[in-house]
């Protein structure tokens, strides 16, 4: 049977369309919102550096003074970068580090709950920033980014100085 005929075939196509057309305002979306939080999170840090390090010495995180230093510009600096969506991969990688020694150090036993007792897992203070890492990690930061502005720049830079004809740009 013809695809081109068959209904709920052209149905089943079009609404692929529409939905894979939300995929870049999603990711958009997620990264402004949730890179604005983790910014947030990491600007409070530096804020309060003396209780994030009381924290990690609680926790016998090693090096506590230098380790929230680092953590909390990391968070910060990372929260803008995805925001943007600039290095998005290379932030979202780091976040979810971050968010892993975070239920680590932090909450061991709702990490381990992974799969006995998922609730406890996600409702783990680190879940949401270690989910959107994993979000942008794979699917990428969307064409609405600096990350695809430049990368489409650098392309027809590199068509044009070539003399190729065209641009393999996404």
């Amino acid at each position: 049977m013809r695809t081109e005929a068959n209904p709920i075939q052209r149905l089943y196509d079009g609404f692929v369309r529409v939905v894979s057309s939300l995929q870049s305002p999603f990711l958009l979306a997620i990264r402004l919102y949730w890179g604005w939080q983790l910014s947030q999170n990491g600007w409070g840090k530096l804020h309060n550096l003396s209780h994030v390090t009381q924290f990690f010495v609680s926790l016998g995180l090693p090096a506590p003074a230098f380790t929230a230093t680092f953590v909390s510009s990391f968070e910060f600096v990372a929260g803008i970068l995805l925001a943007l969506g600039l290095l998005s991969r290379i932030a979202a990688l780091g976040i979810v580090i971050d968010m892993f020694v975070a239920y680590w150090a932090g909450d061991r036993a709702s990490l381990l709950a992974f799969f006995s007792d998922p609730d406890k897992f996600s409702n783990a203070a680190p879940f949401i920033f270690l989910f959107v890492g994993l979000i942008i990690l794979i699917f990428g930061p969307g064409k609405l980014s600096l990350d695809t502005l430049f990368d489409r720049l650098i392309r027809k830079r590199k068509y044009s100085e070539s003399g190729e004809i065209g641009s393999s740009a996404v």
